[in-house]
């Protein structure tokens, strides 16, 4: 056979498996027994064993998993994975509808989805053909576990129309899969996961890919990030069309009129999902309409359209030994229940939150009471109540200290805050505390500086400020345990690169009070530099999209301390950039014919791919969005433009062709 034969023989093996593996994995509807699927593979094995020229990878026998990797790489979303508000029952999701219906002035449906406990992720296809699978991470940026998830049968590695698209979905282990894998840990005297979600978490987070294709993962997608040349105007149209393509949904979801429809949507499946071969925590309810999606948008955190329904957690009883205290990074003094262990929720729970003062004398929570406690999901479990009636006499009240725990500094209350708070800006626990934000994951990121070696340098008295962690010197840290020469030059490698971050990821790290992750995204932005953020006063602050009093107030206050002046001089000092390295609004054109323009791309252009005009658009100050609504300004048509078209010619949407668009460019 010569290398033309085994090209055409190979392709239609590959294509004959692949039908069989979406009828297998997708469909659950086999058409051909096991033996005669395990032949063609292994002629497909040998045919490529034969003719190494002609493996690639969307081939089905790279599933099995390849070499192991050192390190996961870490990759940009090319939209933000957001996280869903909560509704916990029947009166949120009404008030849930009541603000949808108040955003738009034409009627509403939802759709509603199970909600599948497991792992978000992105799958990534050009062309039709699967590039890059990343973890949600962060929301802004995950990790690359492409290998991984090419084990995922029911992934296809080709669809079956030559798309471009971003799509998000649950990787999630089936309980039969679960509870196989947890047997064979036991035989190996191994410890076993405590549930499915966790399982396939740590199964995708696997540096070698073998071990993930052992555990027989599966996936449901649920939604698009970007889809180059979308054809659809509804969410539920979104799934048909993924379905098409030969993307895996869940079967389960429902259109639904009225609110009224979802509750009982919500009650039907808090009876049935025992009967599920998959776990769900509840029900994700979205705004159909694609348009009303867009005019609804988003908060800081999560989009305005979208609600995610928890069901009830669960509880359980054990006995409360202690209260123990401690401090965080803004000085809060926070009380924890120790309890007898006892499992929850899948996980064997010793801790649960008690929050304050007043709720532990609103309940009246005593040591050596008999508790229940509740946890969902990955909440903190907290104490529900009391069983009074098993007390015997023995039990102790709790008094929350007059002092802090750590420095013994006085506790105040301040701005009628439930919570007590130590002000000492040396207090030990807050200073450790702010430097293990200082160097988190969503902050300065800072690989190797985790919990426990912070307080190492801490008690060694190596680091007292976020400064003294850039002047660590590498013979004080090869005298500590556990840090041999490789470990610390790695970790003075990391702490050195930290100092190129862009500005938003210092100003989150420095902790100030009320700034997240997205204000200090907004504040870098619009400032661009860390002088002109500390020139700022309240008025310029306040007027900043998505930025409250508080906020504001508390910037302006921070900038005002003489300290945070001499921390930043000595944190630029010591090489820290100060500057925001994102594209700067300074850089976005104010004159273009685009700034500030809301635009719509559809149909096919002769001269511009749609990422081509996309990218000059928004080159040039225009904001690009895949639906019509009254927010879009223009509308650029192409070829064969369809009801995007129509829809922007009802609402009087302003309409160019190509020659129009061609024009303003070369005007």
């Amino acid at each position: 056979m010569n290398q033309s034969e085994a090209k055409e023989q190979i392709q239609a093996l590959r294509k004959e498996i692949e039908v069989y593996n979406h009828e297998y994995y997708v469909l659950d509807s086999p058409s051909v027994p096991d033996a005669e699927y395990d032949k063609k593979l292994r002629q497909l094995i040998d045919l490529e064993e034969a003719f190494p020229d002609l493996v690639t990878a969307d081939s089905p026998t790279q599933r099995v998993g390849g070499e192991p990797l050192d390190a996961f790489v870490k990759v940009q979303h090319d939209m933000p994975m957001l996280s869903l508000g909560n509704a916990f029952d029947e009166e949120e999701l009404r008030d849930f509808d009541r603000r949808v219906r108040e955003g738009t002035s034409e009627p509403v449906r939802y759709v509603c989805e199970l909600k599948i406990d497991g792992l978000a992720v992105s799958l990534k296809y050009e062309d039709g053909v699967f590039v890059r699978g990343a973890t949600r991470g962060d929301g802004q940026t995950g990790e690359d576990i492409t290998t991984n998830l090419r084990t995922i049968r029911s992934i296809p590695l080709r669809l079956k129309n030559r798309e471009t698209i971003e799509v998000r979905g649950e990787a999630f282990m089936p309980k039969r899969s679960f509870d196989h894998l947890n047997e064979q840990k036991k035989q190996n005297n191994e410890e076993p996961f405590a549930n499915p979600r966790n399982a396939a978490a740590g199964s995708l987070r696997q540096l070698d890919p073998k071990i993930a294709a052992r555990r027989h993962l599966d996936i449901f997608l649920y939604g698009v990030g970007v889809w180059e040349d979308e054809p659809t105007e509804a969410h539920s149209e979104r799934l048909k069309h993924m379905d098409k393509l030969g993307l895996k949904t869940n079967p389960e979801w429902k259109l639904c009129n009225t609110i009224d429809d979802v509750i009982d949507y919500v009650k039907g499946w808090e009876n049935e999902r025992p009967d599920l071969d998959y776990e769900i925590d509840g029900i994700v309810i979205k705004v159909d309409n694609l348009a009303q999606q867009e005019t609804l948008g988003f908060t800081a955190k999560s989009p305005r359209w979208a609600t995610a329904y928890k069901f009830p957690a669960e509880e359980a009883v054990t006995k409360l030994t202690d209260i123990e205290l401690s401090v965080g990074r803004t000085g809060t003094v926070t009380p924890t229940a120790l309890l007898d262990p006892v499992k929850v929720a899948g996980t064997t729970v010793q801790r649960a939150s008690l929050h304050n003062e007043d709720l532990i004398k609103e309940k009246d929570i005593r040591i050596g009471d008999t508790v229940i406690i509740k946890k969902a999901g990955d909440i903190i479990p907290e104490v529900v109540r009391v069983l009074e009636d098993q007390r015997d006499g023995s039990e102790q009240t709790f008094d929350m200290p007059e002092r802090c725990p750590e420095c013994d500094s006085e506790l105040v209350r301040l701005d009628e805050e439930v919570a007590l708070r130590c002000i000492n800006p040396n207090c030990p626990a807050q200073l450790r505390e702010g430097l293990i934000h200082f160097v988190s994951r969503n902050a300065m990121n800072i690989d190797g500086l985790g919990e426990k070696v912070i307080a190492q340098l801490f008690k060694e008295n190596l680091v007292y400020t976020i400064a003294d962690l850039y002047k660590l010197d590498r013979d004080e840290l090869l005298k500590l345990d556990r840090m041999g020469a490789k470990s610390v030059d790695n970790l003075l490698s990391a702490i050195e690169a930290s100092k190129e971050n862009s500005l938003e990821r210092l100003l989150f790290g420095l902790g100030i009070r009320f700034v997240g992750a997205k204000a200090a995204n907004t504040l870098a932005q619009e400032f661009e530099t860390m002088e002109h953020l500390m020139e700022a006063d309240y008025d310029e602050l306040i007027a900043l999209y998505d930025m409250g009093e508080k906020i504001a107030d508390s910037i302006a206050r921070y900038f005002d301390e003489p300290k945070v002046i001499e921390l930043i001089e000595e944190l630029k000092q010591l090489g820290l950039n100060m500057a925001y390295k994102g594209r700067k609004k300074s850089e976005q054109p104010t004159d273009s014919l685009f700034a500030d323009k809301t635009i719509v791309l559809t149909g096919t252009m002769e001269e511009y791919t749609r990422s081509e005009a996309k990218g000059i658009v928004e080159a040039s100050g225009g904001k690009v969005t895949g639906s019509v609504s009254s927010n879009t300004d223009l509308l650029i048509a192409g070829a064969d433009a369809g009801s995007k078209y129509d829809k922007a010619a009802e609402l009087g949407v302003e309409i160019w062709d190509e020659q129009q668009f061609k024009q303003a460019l070369n005007t």
